[in-house]
């Protein structure tokens, strides 16, 4: 094994790990190095599907598109789906193995630590380096105890570590000083250097600080990267990272989308919000969908039913009546499209409590939640003809009198999703429609908007190039690739 790897751990979540890594890998892979990401655990309802059958993470989805290989369930061996504020389901290597309480999970760590570090082996063995994410804050050392997302990680595989503190929400001289303050002796002295990210304004000032940091530490100064806007092109993972809605003066299409408390894969959206017809706002819990918008999204969800009591809890049920009866259009994605439906019933609790919901009753459908999970990626067109590419990611079949009027075809023949007798409210099961340019014209001209004025994939390969050149010009890169080395694997993670 001739790989060499290194790890980026941050001092909290949202610092901006996930975009470094991304940028990093492209910036290596332009300079002809084999790279793959890591992710040794992550925690999100952003997932992408992978070639192998599987799910991870939709950042390192992004990362292994910028290192220019395709995703594997071996870039992410445990990926954690928050069902409720202290509960969530466990998927390992793609698969979803069940559902674990936050105490629970805990003792399943040590297990699933052989399947990270045979994952991580895997990745060494096809690449010249492996970048490593850490998952976030690294100085959360009430979590140390068999910790395999950060330090325990990092110490098991003998991997070195750049931590990264965010300036932009203040005090990251005492948050990266801090860090190494509360770390054991052990874990301290895996890290190596530290950059300091999301900068904004005249960087001479802050020498001193970088300086500082330093001195005090025992860390190198490897960076202080400045603010990139580009970051907005790319997929979000975390919710945190949803942003406001922006207005656009030349917009005449406003679009919603629910923003719930357990939403997910919500980059599906992304495309739509660089269009510069398009107006469109995640409505959160506490604010009403706004009057007089064109298309109302139910995105899909982690935990369906809970969601969908929440909506309620929120007035959404009634907004959206009073939406359709002024003639708006509804689409629900996955577990919005469940929700549309007159119920939907979980025997067997996968996604939570067991038990049957009424739903919205906007679709004359009922969804029961059983079954395997499907993870497949697909292609076909819309009943009215524009063609689409996406993937599916749910359990559970809908079924009712509005399947007559389905809204795709898929390439082999199938069919899926429903529409009312209007046309107005419609649901599917596909996620990425948007990010298809035909399919997203199609769309925009039904809402009166023209076609698209976004080629979605060139949008994010252009951010990924500009991420790249802006890591070049303020990170040392070589002090950064020198501080890889080949990592210390036992012969049973690389059996």
């Amino acid at each position: 094994m001739t790989a060499r790897a290194l790890m980026f751990q941050g001092t909290g979540s949202d610092v901006g790990k996930s975009t470094l890594v991304a940028g990093v890998a492209r910036l290596l892979r332009n300079r002809g190095f084999r790279v793959r990401p890591f992710k040794p655990q992550n925690m999100s309802n952003n997932a992408a599907v992978t070639a192998d059958g599987g799910e991870i993470g939709r950042a390192q989805a992004l990362q292994a598109r910028a290192a220019g290989v395709a995703p594997s369930i071996h870039m992410n061996p445990v990926l954690l789906k928050p069902q409720s504020e202290v509960g969530a389901q466990v998927v390992v290597r793609g698969r979803v193995i069940g559902n674990a309480k936050a105490a629970q999970y805990q003792e399943m760590k040590p297990a699933l630590m052989t399947a990270v570090l045979d994952s991580f082996a895997r990745l060494c063995g096809e690449a010249d380096i492996v970048l490593v994410e850490g998952a976030g804050s690294a100085s959360e050392v009430n979590l140390r105890r068999n910790d395999i997302a950060n330090m325990g990680f990092a110490g098991a595989a003998g991997v070195p570590v750049v931590l990264i503190g965010d300036i932009e929400r203040g005090g990251v001289i005492a948050s990266l000083v801090g860090t190494h303050a509360v770390l054991p002796p052990e874990d301290a002295r895996l890290i190596e250097g530290f950059i300091v990210n999301k900068f904004r304004g005249d960087p001479g000032l802050f020498a001193d600080g970088m300086r500082t940091i330093a001195e005090v530490t025992g860390w190198r100064a490897l960076g202080l990267v400045p603010h990139f806007d580009g970051v907005r092109h790319l997929p979000a993972e975390d919710v945190l990272g949803l942003s406001a809605r922006e207005i656009k003066p030349g917009a005449n299409v406003r679009i919603a989308v629910l923003a719930y408390p357990r939403v997910s894969n919500f980059d599906d959206f992304d495309p739509l919000r660089m269009e510069p017809a398009v107006d469109l706002e995640f409505v959160r819990p506490g604010t009403p969908i706004p009057a007089g918008v064109d298309l109302v999204v139910l995105p899909g969800s982690k935990a369906t039913i809970a969601d969908l009591a929440d909506l309620r809890a929120a007035g959404w049920d009634i907004d959206l009546k009073a939406h359709v009866r002024r003639g708006g259009r509804v689409l629900g994605i996955c577990g919005g499209y469940q929700m549309l439906g007159n119920s939907i019933a979980d025997p067997a609790g996968i996604e939570g409590p067991p038990g049957i919901c009424e739903g919205l009753g906007l679709l004359d459908v009922a969804t029961q939640l059983t079954g395997d999970k499907l993870l497949v990626e697909v292609a076909g067109t819309r009943m009215a003809g524009a063609p689409f590419t996406g993937y599916e990611m749910h359990v559970g079949r809908t079924d009712g009198a509005d399947c007559v009027r389905p809204m795709l075809r898929f390439a082999d023949g199938r069919l899926d999703g429903a529409a009312s007798a209007n046309g107005r409210i419609e649901g599917c099961y596909v996620h990425g429609l948007f990010a298809d340019d035909a399919q997203r014209s199609d769309w925009l001209a039904r809402l009166g908007a023209g076609t698209s004025a976004v080629n979605y994939e060139d949008v994010v390969e252009k951010a990924l190039y500009d991420l790249a050149q802006h890591l070049e010009r303020h990170i040392d890169c070589d002090a950064l690739l020198g501080l890889a080395r080949a990592p210390r694997l036992t012969a049973s993670a690389t059996a």
